[in-house]
């Protein structure tokens, strides 16, 4: 199996896996450099089990098998498709020295020193992150390969982490953009639309995100066949979850102020509705920020604004102009008040977007049209 690991390198994964009256007798698996290399193991070590069935679950190096060719495994045999981030981390995973022990060696001593490790240059949630990826990992190592990975070893690794503030949960942000930055914003990116062919509609875009607080790569995964008029409401693919995100899909209710701007984007050849790069977006928003002064290098994270926080502008509006939580969930997407909450910090009562005259802009018939990713 061909893999891409994160520095852009090939490797092949070779894979072993034999089954006797519907159980798994044995199975194991090597990382090679090369596809001829691989595709020899296979048949050197095929042929050895066959002369020598005795090996069979019993081979130490296939009972205690490196943590990097678990993680392989892992990763070979997941039959749901494992999201870009959780692929990317694992991938990291195997450039660290506990990779390349062997799972009876990995107590939670050994998983801590690599969580202390990973804390230099990263964020406790991210470290959190990671810990979290390689715990699927145990979980499911002994059931389904017979590798000795203890999975209560990572439970006391990450109880241990936490302690030590190694890991941590991500800060609430409560950022939210005023009239007057969205403004300036605004005018930049109408400067740039009214002068350039091609461009991304950040007049358009921007509000959309607000007014239907969806997330940018979201955005970007609407599509017109998921778009229901009748019923105010659009389904996300793949919508982002903790435990879930392949295949998450979810009915959102969308806001009339969405609705309009959904209207009044002309359909093009493009099965999206906005059929642009989340990337691109996100460093439009941030570029025009920086140099409006809205963002300065100086200002701490938390000061500073980012396209993500026009999902906090909007999920705050809805319980500004009276939104329940039940009725606001239905279009944020959250499960919980637990996960809602911290999208919420209200700051007046009533709507501060009546009469906006972007909205106006937004949902004005320009004749837009999206072919592709540009307009036209």
């Amino acid at each position: 199996m061909l893999r891409k690991r994160a520095d852009g390198s090939r490797s092949f994964l070779a894979q072993i896996s034999i089954t006797r009256g519907g159980r798994r007798v044995h199975s194991e698996a090597q990382t090679f450099d090369r596809r001829p290399a691989a595709a020899a193991w296979i048949t050197r070590r095929e042929a050895e089990l066959k002369e020598n069935p005795e090996l069979l679950g019993r081979d130490a190096k296939a009972r205690d098998p490196l943590l990097r060719d678990v993680i392989d495994l892992y990763v070979a045999d997941s039959r749901k498709e494992i999201g870009k981030t959780k692929a990317q981390v694992l991938e990291a995973i195997k450039r660290y020295d506990i990779a390349d022990l062997r799972c009876s060696k990995i107590g939670s001593v050994e998983v801590l020193d690599f969580a202390r490790d990973l804390s230099n240059g990263r964020q406790p949630q991210t470290v959190a992150n990671y810990l979290s990826h390689l715990g699927a990992v145990f979980a499911i190592a002994r059931i389904a390969w017979g590798a000795p990975l203890d999975e209560g070893a990572m439970k006391d690794a990450l109880k241990g982490a936490k302690r030590l503030g190694i890991t941590g949960k991500s800060k609430s942000r409560s950022r939210r953009p005023t009239l007057d930055e969205l403004d300036r914003l605004l005018s930049h990116f109408l400067v740039s639309e009214t002068r350039y062919r091609g461009v991304i509609p950040m007049t358009r875009i921007v509000p959309f995100a607000i007014f239907s607080a969806r997330r940018q790569d979201e955005i970007t995964r609407l599509r017109w066949a998921d778009f229901d008029e009748a019923q105010k409401r659009v389904l996300v693919r793949d919508m982002k979850h903790p435990g879930e995100k392949m295949g998450n899909d979810t009915w959102v209710d969308l806001p009339d102020e969405a609705v309009a701007i959904i209207k009044a984007t002309v359909r093009g050849k493009a099965e999206e509705i906005f059929p642009y790069d989340p990337g691109s977006i996100s460093a439009s928003f941030t570029r025009a920020a920086i140099l409006l002064g809205i963002n300065e290098e100086s200002m701490a994270d938390h000061d500073r604004l980012h396209f993500h926080d026009l999902r906090h502008e909007g999920v705050s509006r809805l319980f500004e102009i009276g939104y329940s939580i039940p009725r606001a969930a239905l279009v944020s997407g959250h499960r919980t008040w637990a996960s809602l909450k911290r999208y919420t910090h209200l700051g007046q009562v009533g709507d501060k977007f009546a009469g906006w005259k972007w909205q106006e802009r937004a949902t004005a018939p320009r004749g837009l049209r999206l072919v592709g990713g540009s307009s036209a």
